[in-house]
């Protein structure tokens, strides 16, 4: 099937999705705010600028789209029909620098986790998420400092 708009509105359409405070990434941010979870956010010079940082307990975690990350059996990771092989070389492109870049954090002595924003599409998902992830977070048992050279 064709495209139904022109490039040029296919551009703006495209122009228009944020990949900053999204709507997720906010209800998961206002609901570890509210558990007491402080964070930064998007720190430059991090690999791949997580969308929050929590220092003190040297963890990341993003907040990805499910249809953009493609979320492993989620029904809003299809495929598009048209320009097929495009959108699969544009989400594979994707899932890999999304391997590399949580290779490189963990390299550094991060802990990663990655929020779907399907987890998230209610305030009751968001808050059970975020209960979840706090106390994964605060759950330094996990993570173990990089050895020391000696």
């Amino acid at each position: 099937m064709a495209d139904f708009l022109s490039p040029a509105e296919r551009s703006a359409r495209m122009a228009r999705i944020r990949s900053n405070d999204t709507s997720p990434e906010v209800a998961l941010r206002r609901a570890l705010h509210r558990l007491g979870l402080r964070y930064v956010l998007r720190k430059k010079g991090l690999p791949g600028k997580p969308d929050l940082v929590f220092p003190k307990h040297h963890a990341v975690v993003f907040v990805h789209g499910c249809f953009w990350h493609r979320h492993a059996g989620c029904k809003v990771a299809s495929t598009p029909k048209s320009n097929t092989q495009f959108w699969t070389d544009k989400f594979d492109r994707n899932v890999a620098r999304d391997a590399r870049v949580q290779d490189e954090l963990r390299a550094q002595g991060w802990r990663v986790f990655v929020i779907w924003e399907c987890d998230l599409q209610s305030k009751m998902r968001a808050n059970l998420t975020a209960e979840s992830l706090a106390a994964d977070i605060r759950c330094d048992l996990t993570w173990n400092e990089p050895p020391t050279q000696s």
